[in-house]
C-alpha cells in the first residue's frame, strides 16, 4: 500500500470519517478530504499534518506505507524496559503466529505451480509482518537486559 492510498483510508476509516477527524485534528473536513484524495493532484498532507493524523487516530498505516516504501520495517518500540517475563512469552506467540502466516503465504504462492503479483503482494505483506515480529521481540529483550 502506498502513503497516499494510507492516507485516505485512514481518514475515511475512521469513526465518522472526515467529518469527525476534521474537527479532532483542526482541519476542515472537505480540505481534509481533498488533501487524502488519491485523484486529487492540488492538495496534500503536509508532514506534520500526517503526523497529527496518526497521533490521533491510533491508525499506523501511513508509517507502515512510508516506512514499506523505502525499504524499512515499522517496529513499535516498546512501551517500558521493565517488561514482564509474560508480555515477552505473549510477543513470541505472535511471532510464531507470523511465521505461520509467512509460510502458509508461501505454500498458497506455489501450489498452483506459479506466482503471480497478487500471490507475491501477500508473501512480502506476511514477511514484513514476520520480519516486525522478530525485531519486535529483539527490541522488546534489549530493553529488559541488564546494564
Amino acid at each position: 500500500m502506498n502513503i497516499t492510498t494510507a492516507a485516505d483510508l485512514t481518514v475515511h476509516d475512521y469513526k465518522g470519517g472526515s467529518e469527525a477527524l476534521g474537527a479532532v485534528i483542526g482541519m476542515s473536513p472537505a480540505v481534509l478530504r481533498n488533501k487524502v484524495n488519491p485523484n486529487n493532484s492540488t492538495h496534500h498532507l503536509t508532514l506534520a499534518e500526517a503526523d497529527r493524523i496518526v497521533r490521533m487516530t491510533g491508525d499506523v498505516r501511513i508509517l507502515a506505507a512510508f516506512a514499506h516504501g523505502n525499504g524499512y520495517l515499522l517496529v513499535k518500540a516498546p512501551e517500558s524496559c521493565g517488561e514482564s517475563d509474560m508480555s515477552v512469552l505473549e510477543q513470541v506467540a505472535a511471532l510464531m503466529i507470523a511465521h505461520g502466516r509467512f509460510g502458509h503465504e508461501v505454500y498458497d504462492a506455489l501450489a498452483d505451480g506459479g506466482v503471480d503479483q497478487q500471490e507475491m503482494q501477500r508473501v512480502d505483506a506476511a514477511g514484513r509482518a514476520l520480519m516486525e515480529a522478530v525485531a519486535g521481540v529483539a527490541r522488546r529483550l534489549s530493553g529488559m537486559a541488564e546494564q
